[in-house]
């Protein structure tokens, strides 16, 4: 009897070992299809979003508008991204640029009060260190940058995304500077300059949700792909020319990441792949032309100063312009 009872146990304990296999196994897809159902941080709102010149090139802000149009045809994504080359968040400027680098908080109060944003993204860094070595006064003139960015867009009612700046990557670069040299900058960056990007990184993820809504992580997830690719293949790069401005494909791996980091489902092909796929449908390059032109336009209506003061002193032909291309744009999503 005792046998017969340790066989039927061990019986029971196989079963529902195997039963648990299954449902570890089907965790993943029903994790994807929840995640997947609605991005509902985004979705019906008004986006606000902020950046550097990598934002103001804006090729993962339009991947990010594309796969919303695509995978959610019947909900609606109302993105104003005004990224401004040069711009950092810590108010800071190196020697050698060749004037003061514009500081988001000199217009990011203009910008809320006339885009009128339900919810603010922002993605600062690269040219917040100045290229230079970390320091305790670079690093609290970030915190406190990033700080004010959001104390002000909470005071105007909207929800902070914080993307955490992407990688700069030195390979591609013979102009680096040691930590000896007399001086730094974005001509001549420290070498090191990548473990800067990292501290900022490191920090905005320890952020309270109090403070942040959400906080999507660029850096670490594009450095370890970076490492990964350069195993079989040294000479990768996203950032070819600079070390700082990322190609396409360099984009849309920045967008699968915001994607994901706000629930929604995302590929996981090559990028090349993808890439190549994306490009060559019609819905892309309408959302592309969507995007780059509010862009510049709304850019412009806010105003902003890069070595001169820019603005215009009307937005309504660029929003009219924007309705007639989202019709094309409605139409095509709907028979998809």
């Amino acid at each position: 009897m005792q046998r017969v009872r340790s066989v039927c146990s061990a019986s029971r304990k196989v079963w529902f070992v195997f039963l648990l296999g299954i449902v570890f196994s089907l965790m993943p897809a029903a994790i994807a299809q929840q995640a997947s159902i609605k991005p509902n941080l985004l979705a019906g709102k008004r986006v606000l979003w902020l950046g550097d010149s990598i934002t103001q090139a804006g090729d993962y802000v339009t991947f990010v508008q594309y796969f919303l149009d695509k995978q959610y045809p019947s909900d609606s994504f109302d993105i104003v991204s005004i990224g401004l080359a040069s711009e950092t968040t810590s108010c800071l400027s190196e020697k050698e640029h060749p004037f003061p680098r514009p500081c988001v908080q000199e217009r990011l109060q203009r910008a809320l009060t006339l885009v009128k944003p339900d919810v603010v993204v922002a993605c600062y860094g690269m040219n917040d260190g100045i290229y230079h070595p970390q320091s305790s006064e670079r690093m609290a003139a970030f915190e406190a940058g990033i700080h004010k960015l959001i104390s002000v867009a909470k005071a105007a009612h909207a929800s902070v995304v914080l993307l955490t700046p992407p990688p700069f990557d030195s390979m591609p670069l013979k102009n680096l500077a040691d930590i000896h040299a007399p001086d730094f900058g974005y001509k001549t960056p420290y070498a090191g300059y990548d473990h800067v990007l990292e501290d900022y990184a490191h920090w905005e993820m320890q952020l309270p949700k109090t403070d942040a809504s959400v906080v999507i992580n660029l850096h670490g997830p594009m450095d370890a792909y970076l490492k990964k690719q350069r195993e079989t293949n040294p000479g990768f790069t996203f950032a070819v020319k600079d070390g700082i401005h990322p190609n396409a494909a360099g984009h849309l791996l920045m967008a699968r990441l915001v994607l994901a980091g706000l629930g929604v489902s995302v590929s996981h092909e090559e990028l090349d792949v993808e890439l190549e796929r994306v490009q060559a449908d019609p819905l892309y390059a309408l959302v592309k032309s969507q995007r780059e032109a509010r862009s510049a336009g709304w850019l412009k209506y806010v105003g902003y100063t890069r070595e001169s003061r820019v603005k215009v002193d009307s937005i309504a032909d660029v929003e009219h312009a924007n309705t007639s291309m989202q019709a094309q744009i409605d139409q095509v999503r709907k028979h998809q």
